[in-house]
């Protein structure tokens, strides 16, 4: 059952036609501000939401890397939760296994 509703709401927000109802219900946002260039920002959280991950663009900016400058893409992720729901060092634990998905998608795929 599960599997299809997903599949279900893939299929309607991929055809532009998901709807604020379908949206209802959640424990956690996930925001791509990235797609309009955003940079950076601290997301909101929806009630009755715990959480919500923002998600910026993708930018080549100068880090140090090995104490030389080198240009590097650069993307910043901020994660907004409920302090009163979920325990600040889990957040951080999440929120660092995310960076690590993102700089390493194969993570993911073999679940590494």
């Amino acid at each position: 059952y599960q599997r299809r509703v997903h599949g279900d709401l893939s299929m309607k927000a991929r055809d532009g036609k998901i709807t604020l109802e379908d949206m209802s219900g959640g424990t956690f946002t996930i925001s791509n501000g990235g797609v309009y260039g955003s940079m950076m920002g601290t997301p909101i959280i929806n009630p009755p939401q715990s959480a919500i991950l923002g998600m910026h663009a993708t930018k080549v900016r100068p880090v140090v890397v090995d104490g030389k400058i080198v240009a590097r893409p650069v993307m910043y992720v901020a994660l907004t939760y409920d302090h009163r729901i979920i325990d600040g060092r889990e957040a951080v634990l999440c929120l660092r296994k995310i960076k690590e998905c993102i700089e390493d998608p194969r993570k993911i795929l073999l679940e590494l």
